[in-house]
């Protein structure tokens, strides 16, 4: 029978009892671990967030009616505890901060029974996710997850004190906006007062942060709750949360100095770990020559190496033709002590590389004696397998790996590839934090689909003076004054400097496809206050998810947030998105089709 807690008033959580405290009476309360009943005595594994003492109730030190109620404890009742602090007697446990400590109960009081739950409330579960999400409240109590979602909350307390001490103001812009045609797809909300129309939730506050600098705000920052409806992978959700910054009368490097002594300042007093300043500087065009990726991983190398010159005239036509478009190239990658991989394996290599739209995948594998198998040997002399062995800084006991086709493909190939090796060969230490700035990216990246440029970032990034002139002749080879943060192989955030001139802003939405007065009709309240003096600015937004996913070590963000969604945007504990009454559709004028049947 669960009783009441009056009377009772905790003193200490479970893992902030000390050797100091040895001697002391303690009130303790939470749940319970594990319970062993070994007759004459009780041990209890009481748990709270902040971690895990043991507590032991013996006949004699404790009333009879307590004593039997210890026995009866299972896995979840909550409980409270009075007891006295002492030396552990048995073995110290070295994984527990408590481990040398146990409490002497003297008093127990049961404040909630519970049934068996549908899985062990565990560190490192090996529950299917799906059921741990269906109960996440139960999935919530594991150690790790608790300790995630703490360091969680001290990086947004400690990013709030460094903002402000910096001289940010933290300003909150609406949920309820317009949708814009730029970007990911808009999560929409129907008007009731207005009927037909409908507001759009915020996939960021770009625009209204540029508004607080036109208002002379200069130093902004938000915690800021953002919405994409887009295709999910283990490090997006449908909502999630960003650190957003912008600031007035800076340039580039200004917006990166500020950034570089946040994230120092965050892994000193979350991990203890330093953060050399300043963090390297990499040209987006350096970075996909040499790592395939915009946002590349430094923990290992496996850098990409162009062979298009030293190929293009071989027999092989593979190479030869891929090496003949005026975008093709032709490079490999060297997976160093990985000569002797069985050929299933590199098959499957070759079916990864065909998942990134590569037609195949060719190989050289290097043998400890220096035998050498290669998928095009036929098509190449000796010494020209020898001079590509020689490109590429192959020796005995290498696999030589090869992708040819336009660079587009080619860099995602390689790029994707060089990290799947790198996690099925063990070199992806979690703990080795490799920072970097991806900087001068493509102010236009060419769309198939919409047969057009449209913007890399967002169309209020400011191009690079000395490119400006060409966005006329020849739109692609005009740079941005844009840069995203990377930290192992994930982009943390991405931030520009914003066009604050208005004719350089009309030019940017011609170049992107809009007359004149499609501009005005979708940012008119942007090009309005550009009339009464916008001050240069710029800014960045971080991804706090993905922030904190690297900082703990785990999979997915879907650890490092309280109640995630799953890859089809739904709540597997509250069956969200769920159907609404006839009556609420009503009243927003809407009728619910079959989009299939509407398709056809």
């Amino acid at each position: 029978m669960a009783e009441s807690m009056q009377g009772l008033k905790r003193t200490h959580r479970c893992a902030e009892v000390t050797a100091k405290d040895i001697g002391k009476s303690v009130t303790l309360m939470g749940w319970v671990q594990k319970a062993r009943n070994k007759g004459g005595i009780v041990f209890v594994d009481l748990r709270d967030r902040s971690g895990i003492i043991q507590i032991i109730f013996e006949d004699g030190d404790i009333n009879e009616e307590c004593f039997e109620t210890a026995g009866k404890l299972h896995a979840e009742y909550v409980i409270a505890v009075q007891g006295v602090v002492e030396e552990r007697r048995g073995a110290v446990n070295e994984n527990l901060t408590t481990g040398a400590l146990e409490v002497r109960a003297y008093m127990l009081r049961v404040l909630a029974e519970a049934e068996t739950p549908p899985f062990p409330v565990e560190e490192n579960s090996r529950t299917k996710e799906e059921l741990r999400l269906k109960y996440r409240y139960l999935d919530l109590r594991r150690p790790d997850i608790t300790a995630n979602l703490m360091l969680r909350s001290k990086v947004t307390m400690l990013t709030r004190e460094f903002m402000a001490k910096e001289g940010f103001l933290e300003i909150e812009t609406p949920m309820l906006g317009k949708s814009t045609p730029e970007g990911a797809r808009d999560y929409l909300v129907p008007s009731r007062v207005h009927p037909g129309s409908f507001y759009a939730l915020p996939q960021s506050p770009q625009l209204f942060k540029q508004l607080l600098m036109c208002s002379g705000y200069d130093r902004y920052f938000q915690i800021a709750r953002c919405f994409r409806d887009e295709d999910l992978r283990a490090d997006r959700q449908p909502e999630f949360t960003q650190i957003d910054m912008e600031l007035s009368f800076v340039d580039q490097e200004d917006v990166m100095d500020v950034n570089e002594r946040l994230l120092a300042y965050l892994f000193k007093e979350c991990l203890g770990v330093d953060v050399p300043l300043p963090i390297q500087r990499m040209p987006w065009q350096e970075a996909m020559d040499r790592f395939g990726s915009d946002k590349p991983d430094l923990r290992f190398g496996m850098e990409l190496k162009d062979v298009t010159e030293l190929v293009k005239d071989c027999g092989f036509s593979v190479f030869s033709n891929a090496a003949a478009l005026p975008d093709g190239t032709v490079r490999g990658i060297n997976a160093e002590g990985m000569g002797n991989m069985p050929r299933k394996k590199i098959d499957k290599l070759v079916e990864f590389a065909k998942g990134y739209e590569a037609k195949g995948l060719a190989y050289i594998a290097i043998g400890e004696d220096g035998t050498i198998k290669s998928s095009f040997a036929k098509f190449f002399t000796e010494e020209e397998t020898a001079g590509l062995i020689r490109a590429m800084d192959g020796k005995n006991g290498d696999l030589l790996l090869f992708a040819a086709d336009r660079k587009k493909i080619v860099w995602n190939v390689l790029g994707a590839l060089r990290c799947e090796l790198a996690e099925e060969q063990g070199l992806l230490d979690k703990k080795d934090f490799r920072f970097l700035w991806v900087t001068d990216f493509p102010l236009l990246e060419w769309s198939d689909e919409e047969n057009r440029f449209t913007a890399m970032h967002h169309p209020f990034t400011m191009p690079k003076e000395e490119d400006w002139d060409r966005i006329d002749t020849d739109p692609g080879s005009v740079r941005a004054k844009a840069y995203d943060i990377v930290l192992n192989g994930v982009e943390l955030g991405g931030g520009s400097v914003r066009i604050h001139q208005n004719d350089i802003q009309e030019k940017m939405f011609e170049v992107l496809g809009f007359t004149k007065e499609q501009a005005w009709e979708q940012f008119s309240f942007l090009l309005e206050a550009f009339k009464y003096g916008v001050p240069p600015h710029a800014g960045l937004a971080y991804g706090l998810d993905r922030l904190v996913m690297l900082m703990t070590g785990a999979d997915t963000i879907r650890d490092v947030i309280a109640f995630p969604k799953v890859k089809d945007a739904s709540c597997l504990m509250t069956s969200a998105p769920g159907i609404v009454s006839e009556a609420q559709l009503k009243e927003l004028g809407i009728e619910v089709t079959d989009t299939k049947e509407s398709e056809q």
